[in-house]
């Protein structure tokens, strides 16, 4: 039997949605070895070829047209077929790869920023960055900085969250809850909006609040979702 293996991807894109275009894609294993334990692969990417690459978009990964000459366009039905022997493909921010990637139902897919809203909710930040250090700071990621560099790059982030994924895997999270977990709203630790309630625990915040919030139409989905998982857990310990 192989080994069970869960591809990590990351894009760096012309825009934060279509008809934006991918202009670099990384990707990096996480493969299970005989023993129980998990172990991070060498990073892969290529560049894409794409029509025009905005100014505020360039400046993020710094890929310039004349970088892209010759490349092939993003072929996301390759990259699955590339994946098809994986358990899984995860990203940092899932919802952002599957703009382009469209894979929901072809392969289990894995969103490490709502895993780890989760696992860690006292982290400083869930971001992938943040996380590399902090958890690094915890002793609980270990990486080579010369490979996860430079930042914003498909390769290297792809690196990065490899080890991210590494870490909650042997924190505890397994790849079925982080599946499911992928499917739900996240999971905000604290409440992130409200003059009096910013930056409090759920538990903390007025029950008129959150069912002010519940009746925004305007309110952003993962939010009133939030409110209305507190309410219930508030209903059903009374």
């Amino acid at each position: 039997m192989t080994s069970p293996i869960i591809r990590v991807i990351d894009f760096e894109t012309t825009g934060v949605e279509p008809p934006a275009q991918v202009v670099e894609v990384g990707y990096c294993d996480l493969s299970r070895l005989a023993d129980g334990t998990w172990e991070v692969g060498e990073p892969d990417s290529w560049l894409c070829a794409v029509d025009a690459i905005p100014p505020e978009t360039r400046a993020v990964h710094h890929i310039s047209l004349d970088d892209v000459v010759g490349a092939p366009a993003f072929n996301a039905l390759q990259l699955l077929e590339q994946s098809s022997h994986c358990a899984a493909v995860a990203a940092h921010n899932m919802e952002f790869e599957e703009r382009w990637l469209q894979a929901d139902g072809i392969i289990p897919l894995i969103c490490t920023y709502k895993a780890a809203l989760r696992v860690w909710p006292e982290a400083p930040a869930h971001s992938n960055s943040v996380l590399r250090y902090w958890l690094e700071d915890q002793g609980k990621l270990a990486l080579d900085h010369n490979t996860a560099m430079p930042p914003h790059r498909a390769g290297p982030d792809a690196y990065v969250t490899a080890h991210v994924l590494k870490a909650l895997l042997e924190a505890g999270a397994t790849g079925r809850d982080m599946i499911a977990w992928t499917r739900e709203p996240r999971v905000f630790p604290t409440c992130p909006i409200g003059k009096e309630w910013r930056g409090k625990p759920w538990a903390q915040v007025d029950s008129g609040f959150l069912q002010w919030m519940t009746r925004q139409a305007d309110m952003e989905a993962d939010l009133k979702w939030n409110a209305n998982r507190e309410l219930t857990r508030r209903l059903e310990s009374a």
